[in-house]
């Protein structure tokens, strides 16, 4: 699709960066009317959206994210949905989202239904996660108002007090306990079965918190009480697809994109936003607002440096925190993959892990610096949803790691090699990821044989590929409270 070629004309609002949230604000002010324009410094749409063929041709991997439980049991979805999937948006599901396998090969497989999870739980652990599933449903009204809301503003403030009114103090006191509570704890004192606490401790680390972080049982609630309402949706022929259907809605309403705009300054007059300057010189001017959808360091470090900025902001700006650093693993396979117990076959997604403690010393030993012994290893299987993304007869896997440092002191098995400068380079991703399908190989016992090709992207690979993702981290953020 080529772009619009308009340069220099003035648009309602400009937003700079391509990424999902950038995406859903310009189709809802573009069907509003609002003439749009979007600005991407690198020469693809859709920030961490991205399908390519990393590994051989043919392949099609979603190189960052690939998976959209949550966009659709997003508003946004509500509203837009209908008309993403006339503009060619198609996704495909399964009613096995995810599982997780312990060392021994013990497992736990989710489904879509409640009442074969709780069966297969078992007696006591069944009943507390039918418990659990009642904490959220009984609140989503709160949940998913503070969730989606600016947390000092009026509307959460009236949110609450609405809340009070209808549930009454105690209640509400309950809700807050609930909240704040760890995975960890929730986990330990709800269930018996280590193969189900192991199914919901990592998905923690897709929220970008540990098992011990405040929220986090919340967190834990909501992800799989979402599994099993929306399953673990992808879109049909890679997510490339998905950012089309956005940009054919937002175009056919006005909206235009421009690629390999790197904007470095936003242009303030009396006090308000008015245009922004790209590195190559070029202007774009803006009648109402301009959303700058990167990080508080970006903003405030780069973009507005020419502008007064209160102290207080431009301080907890540079305060803003990273979290832990990704590595992405993108494998070409012969054949389909057979894991030991067929039942995973055609899971979507599933997690090596020892449980919730070795997710946490994984973490404490990423946090320190060192490579984890024994990372939480993110198996997506995306073929088995879809075929198309591999030729006839092919598959691919996606591995990610989410405990990893960002500069390395040490490997915390004392077998990798560490540069001098603590930098990740080739020669250590690689020997990294052949620890990760080692440990693979413990359960689908063919894999090396079948691996054609593999693409190994490590957190400094994953920052200079898209500039919000500061440190690897693939939230742009520490999401900690």
């Amino acid at each position: 699709m080529q772009e619009t070629d308009d340069k220099g004309k003035k648009y309602d609002v400009i937003i700079v960066g391509s990424g999902i949230n950038s995406l859903v604000a310009a189709a809802l002010l573009s069907l509003k009317g609002q003439k749009v324009c979007i600005l991407e410094r690198n020469d693809w749409i859709g920030g961490c959206i991205k399908t390519d063929e990393l590994t051989l041709a043919g392949f099609k991997h979603d190189v960052f994210s690939g998976f959209h439980p949550l966009f659709i049991t997003s508003p946004a979805y509500g509203e837009i949905g209908e008309l993403l999937h006339k503009h060619g948006l198609e996704y495909v599901n399964t009613d096995k989202p995810t599982a997780a396998v312990l060392p021994d090969g013990r497992h736990f497989i989710l489904t879509t239904s409640r009442e074969d999870n709780i069966a297969a739980m078992g007696g006591g652990d069944g009943a507390a996660y039918a418990r659990s599933m009642a904490d959220i449903e009984q609140n989503t009204d709160i949940i998913f108002g503070l969730l989606g809301s600016d947390l000092w503003s009026f509307g959460v403030l009236k949110l609450l007090v609405k809340s009070v009114w209808s549930r009454g103090i105690q209640k509400m006191s309950a809700f807050f306990g609930m909240s704040l509570d760890n995975c960890k704890n929730w986990l330990e004192s709800s269930f018996e079965s280590e193969e189900l606490k192991a199914c919901i401790a990592p998905w923690i680390l897709h929220t970008g918190l540990s098992p011990s972080s405040p929220l986090s049982g919340l967190m834990g609630k909501l992800i799989f009480f979402t599994l099993e309402a929306a399953g673990m949706p992808i879109v049909k022929g890679g997510s490339a697809n998905f950012v089309k259907a956005f940009r054919s809605l937002i175009e056919a309403n006005g909206g235009v994109f421009f690629t390999k705009q790197d904007v470095t300054e936003i242009i303030v007059e009396d006090g308000k936003a008015v245009a922004v300057k790209t590195k190559a010189g070029d202007i774009y001017e803006a009648r109402k607002a301009i959303i700058c959808n990167v990080t508080p360091t970006q903003l405030y470090g780069e973009l507005l440096t020419n502008t007064d900025i209160a102290g207080k902001i431009t301080k907890e700006a540079e305060n803003y925190r990273y979290g832990n650093g990704d590595m992405q693993i993108h494998l070409a396979i012969d054949g389909d993959v057979q894991w030991k117990d067929k039942a995973l076959n055609d899971v979507a997604m599933i997690h090596l892990t020892s449980g919730v403690d070795s997710i946490s010393k994984a973490i404490n030993e990423a946090e320190r610096g060192f490579l984890p012994e024994r990372a939480t290893v993110v198996v997506a299987q995306p073929t088995v949803l879809d075929p198309s993304r591999a030729p006839e007869g092919k598959s691919i896997l996606w591995l990610q790691l989410q405990e990893l440092p960002f500069h390395i002191k040490g490997d915390a098995a004392n077998i990798i090699e560490i540069s001098e400068d603590g930098l990740w380079d080739e020669k250590t991703a690689n020997a990294y990821a052949d620890r990760i399908i080692d440990r693979l190989c413990e359960h689908i016992p063919n894999l090396k044989k079948q691996i054609l090709a593999r693409a190994v992207l490590s957190p400094r690979d994953l920052e200079k590929q898209n500039k919000n993702l500061v440190k690897g981290d693939p939230y742009s953020g520490s999401c900690g409270i």
